[in-house]
């Protein structure tokens, strides 16, 4: 006995346009609330520096030029020399690793695969028994 052919649902124009548009909204939402929250970014760690020139700041001769091009100085930030490189060289970003929060994400992402296959098995084996019939 033949099955019917499988027939997706339709959705309206409107239905995909409200679709499109909440997705957009969630992605958006999961990117901005953790930088409105203060959970993005593992903070800045500032290095004390002793020599203000840019030897002492770790630039060799190329990055003192390309600083300089940008209009940036050697020396401390003050009222007469308000462009200085300093703050930015001194300042860096603190990329460490936390392990559990590592491993608590990737388990939520594959957890995430897993119920998303679960869900769908029907709908894939429908197709598939529609496409290749049985074979």
């Amino acid at each position: 006995m033949a099955k019917a052919p499988y027939k997706p649902p339709v959705q309206s124009k409107f239905g995909q346009f409200f679709d499109s548009v909440f997705l957009l909204a969630l992605v958006m939402a999961a990117l901005f609330i953790p930088l409105y929250l203060g959970l993005a970014g593992g903070g800045k760690t500032t290095l004390e520096l002793e020599d203000w020139s840019w030897a002492g700041m770790g630039q060799n001769a190329t990055m003192q030029t390309q600083w300089e091009r940008l209009g940036f100085t050697d020396g401390p930030k003050t009222d007469e020399n308000p462009n200085s490189a300093a703050e930015l060289i001194a300042t860096r970003f603190d990329y460490t690793i936390a392990p559990i929060e590592l491993g608590f994400t990737a388990l939520v992402v594959i957890g995430y695969f897993f119920i998303v296959f679960h869900w769908s098995k029907k709908e894939y084996r429908d197709v598939i028994e529609e496409r290749f019939n049985g074979k």
